[in-house]
């Protein structure tokens, strides 16, 4: 069944059944990288919670995902954190841990900016540097379409070299990656807890409703 938006916007067709990410009990098929931020089970939910001093931590699938549809509802109160989901990302060996790195569509609830949904590279590599990919600085329905407090539904279209992303059904980021060298076509899902400073109190970001549709990467079409 083809999905028909507005605006000049278009999306993989969607098709078969999604899968549930996190079964809303405990955290099997999920793996913690990074740093030593905590993840807890609360309410159906995951919830990040920062510490102190560490650098940003991620909980990430163990399995890897190319083309896809992801949704999930976040929901974050304070307006000096930060977060994210990352997609089609990797890991590789910094110091005695491991620093996460790939497209990240950014959680973004500072009110003079609100760029969630917007597309940034985390963590950097030896092909691109950590940035922006899409922001949303000309995108004012995106940005006005984040709630603070309250749970945001984010959903995520990842088909060969094009990511699109939907917040609370407006269209945000509209990426398609040029680069060659940098394009990442899979690898895991992750849920951001940014880093704090040494004296700061604990901030949180929650997470639910995590579905998945797979989708025919040579076609856009959902695999069956």
């Amino acid at each position: 069944m083809g999905i028909a938006l507005t605006l000049g916007w278009t999306a993989a067709s969607v098709a078969a059944t999604p899968v549930e990410l996190f079964n809303g009990r405990d955290l099997t098929g999920w793996k913690q990288r990074g740093g030593a931020a905590k993840y807890d089970i609360a309410d159906g939910a995951i919830v990040g919670r920062s510490v102190p001093d560490t650098s940003n931590t991620f909980l990430t699938t163990e399995k890897e995902y190319g083309d896809f549809e992801l949704e999930l509802d976040f929901k974050i109160d304070d307006p000096t954190f930060n977060s994210g989901v990352q997609i089609r990302s990797h890991a590789r060996p910094e110091g005695d841990g491991e620093r996460v790195f790939g497209y990240q569509i950014e959680i973004d609830p500072r009110s003079d900016r609100a760029w969630s949904a917007g597309l940034y590279f985390e963590g950097g590599s030896d092909k691109r540097p950590d940035g922006w990919l899409n922001d949303l600085s000309k995108n004012e329905a995106a940005r006005k379409a984040f709630k603070l407090g309250e749970w945001n539904h984010l959903r995520i279209v990842a088909s060969g070299r094009h990511i699109q992303t939907w917040i609370n059904g407006i269209p945000a980021a509209d990426f398609t990656d040029s680069d060659d060298a940098a394009f990442t076509p899979s690898g895991f899902i992750g849920l951001q807890v940014h880093s704090v400073g040494k004296t700061e109190e604990p901030k949180e970001v929650r997470f639910r409703n995590i579905k998945l549709t797979e989708l025919d990467g040579r076609t856009g079409a959902a695999s069956q």
